[in-house]
């Protein structure tokens, strides 16, 4: 899309380019509608949900048609749904936390924190990170746009990604331009485009042509449409591997078919001949009479080599769950009680997608809160700058071992710093509102303590007599 911004930053937008733009993401938009309705097993989503029966000539008498061929099993083993929920839950399983750097003395770090506080709690915004990253970890990039609601508060809302097209020379994360477009119920096409400062919105109306409706400010200073990449590439997790996956399906539904086929066997007479009546009566009575001694009865069905099978499909979960970087949490290596070095070496594929996905949340939030620093710094909540008193942190989900951890806690106390200590036990989420909250009961504890000087029994002074001697 770069090849769009110069002749807009010469030009502006207009109805033509927006159509330019929007038939050269075709193929994106497509792609990622593809990964998502794969993602929720809808039947035109998975490959394998449309496979049709083979429909096999009848044999050369021309009385006499095949029917196990009519046994088409359609099982869909959705390993990328597993390969994104796991890599969500593992990495936004724990809310991110929004902390404020309260080492500059400059500006009010209390004022700044409560005006997070109060967006986060206004925008449901652990759901809305945890749902942005799962689109991005579906389709290759999640889309957020920032707003100003009728009640004039700053919001922000997700957006699903085939609709976003971001245009920009550097990361989608901090995009010069983007454009929003999609289809109404009565089948009009509407666009959004946003720029530094405006909303243009388009509409087809009664042409295919796109028209310009109104222009509208948007009250940030920069493009509030920001885009979340799962990585450089912009791919999404599962796609590396989803030849695989259709192996797989199509291994365990023909082998569901192998199974179910047992009972459409053709059944053998040996030394037998029976014509119409006794068929009748064979299936009526199920008894046979074999009255000389080779004749025999018998089904003819197919050999099935289980061991190929199995070994094939364990095969296929393996290699994808290896090109995936992700992992069977169910397996059998994971029972028990797992020390944390052996944990972090089963884990390292994963946890190095999910840094990946870290460090492109992270510069993603910092650009969100460029945004809405701006405006709150034209409202005089904040200044312009303080988004970069705000850093983010993200803790891994996985079952905590609580004893092990305080052990290591309380082993560092003294040797590093009561923050960094903190941050080591995985069940505090917001270490500098801990920190804060164990300030608070150390100064209410200290005030109801008796002062030295006030006790009722207080010792006499050298050269005073005690009670018993002035008596």
């Amino acid at each position: 899309m770069i090849k769009f911004l110069d002749q807009i930053r010469k030009n502006g937008i207009s109805g033509e380019l927006i159509s330019q733009i929007i038939q050269e993401h075709e193929q994106d938009h497509d792609r990622m509608k593809k990964l998502y309705a794969r993602y929720k097993a809808e039947p035109d989503g998975v490959p394998i949900l449309q496979r049709k029966a083979v429909d096999y000539e009848d044999f050369e008498t021309g009385r006499i048609k095949r029917i196990d061929h009519k046994v088409n099993n359609k099982l869909n083993n959705s390993f990328d749904s597993e390969i994104v929920d796991t890599k969500v839950g593992y990495l936004f399983g724990h809310p991110i936390a929004y902390e404020v750097d309260d080492k500059s003395k400059t500006g009010n770090v209390s004022a700044i924190k409560q005006l997070i506080a109060d967006f986060n709690l206004r925008n449901h915004v652990p759901d809305e990170d945890s749902e942005w990253g799962k689109m991005a970890a579906i389709c290759g990039y999640g889309a957020r746009l920032a707003y100003v609601d009728k009640q004039a508060k700053e919001r922000i809302k997700n957006i699903d990604p085939w609709e976003v097209v971001f245009i920009t020379d550097g990361n989608i994360h901090e995009p010069e331009y983007a454009l929003r477009y999609y289809e109404t119920c009565d089948g009009q096409q509407k666009a959004e485009f946003y720029d530094s400062a405006n909303i243009h919105y388009y509409s087809t109306k009664d042409s295919s042509a796109f028209t310009e409706d109104r222009i509208q400010p948007h009250m940030f200073k920069g493009c509030p449409l920001f885009g979340l990449a799962n990585n450089k590439e912009l791919k999404g997790d599962a796609e590396k591997v989803l030849s695989l996956i259709d192996a797989y399906d199509r291994t365990i539904s023909d082998a569901s078919n192998e199974i179910e086929q047992y009972r459409l066997a053709y059944l053998v007479l040996k030394g037998l001949g029976a014509d119409d009546e006794t068929l009748e009566k064979l299936k009526e009575t199920g008894v046979l009479q074999l009255l000389e001694e080779n004749d025999d009865v018998s089904y003819l069905t197919k050999d099935i080599n289980d061991a190929i099978i199995e070994n094939h499909l364990n095969r296929l979960e393996k290699d994808i769950l290896r090109f995936a970087k992700s992992v069977n949490f169910t397996d059998e290596s994971f029972a028990g009680n797992v020390s944390g070095v052996a944990m972090k070496f089963k884990l390292m594929a994963l946890e190095n997608k999910s840094i990946t996905m870290e460090r492109k949340m992270t510069a993603a939030l910092r650009y969100q809160f460029k945004i809405l620093f701006s405006a709150w710094g034209t409202k005089g909540k904040a200044s312009e700058d303080d988004y970069l008193k705000v850093w983010f942190g993200f803790t891994r989900n996985l079952p905590a071992n609580i004893l092990e951890e305080a052990q290591i806690a309380g082993s560092l106390k003294g040797l590093v710093s009561e923050e960094t200590r903190l941050s080591l036990l995985s069940f505090v989420d917001d270490v500098q509102y801990e920190i804060d909250k164990m300030k608070e009961e150390q100064d209410e504890y200290t005030r109801h303590l008796r002062p030295l000087d006030d006790s009722e029994d207080k010792a006499p002074q050298d050269g005073e007599p005690d009670d018993e001697e002035s008596e």
